[in-house]
């Protein structure tokens, strides 16, 4: 038999739709940032790192809301409901978070070191993506 869906605005529409958009905020920005900051540096010395810097201001609070409304997801969601294979995807989510966060961090504070740089934002973006990619399959 087949369930009935239901539409509703509730704290869950709401916690998904802030999720969803930090996320967002977070792989999204990187992306543009790696493909604007590189052009708009050599267009105009020095203005890649102002660029950059503002960036940061947005992209570590929603960081951090993509951390908080996971983390409330998680508790959200009854354990009975979930398998182990599921709850294991989640773990692994959680670390790739953890990991692209690390990568933003250091990335953040490379200084001059173009190597360190480069490996760094290429961690953040690769771990953000496999973590958006095991969100969405969970």
């Amino acid at each position: 038999m087949n369930e009935v869906r239901e539409v509703a605005f509730d704290l869950d529409t709401v916690r998904i739709v802030l999720h969803v958009l930090a996320v967002t905020v977070w792989i999204g920005g990187q992306i543009v940032v790696g493909a604007v900051v590189p052009v708009v540096s050599r267009a105009y010395p020095g203005s890649g790192k102002v660029a950059a810097k503002a960036f940061s201001r947005v992209a570590w609070p929603a960081f951090g809301i993509a951390v908080a409304t996971g983390l409330w997801s998680m508790l959200a969601i009854p354990s009975e409901e979930t398998s182990s294979g599921w709850s294991m995807l989640l773990g692994i989510k959680m670390l790739l978070v953890l990991i692209s966060g690390v990568g933003a961090l250091v990335h953040q504070n490379a200084g001059d070191n173009a190597a360190k740089r480069g490996i760094s934002a290429g961690v953040s973006l690769l771990f953000g993506l496999t973590a958006l990619l095991f969100g969405v399959m969970l």
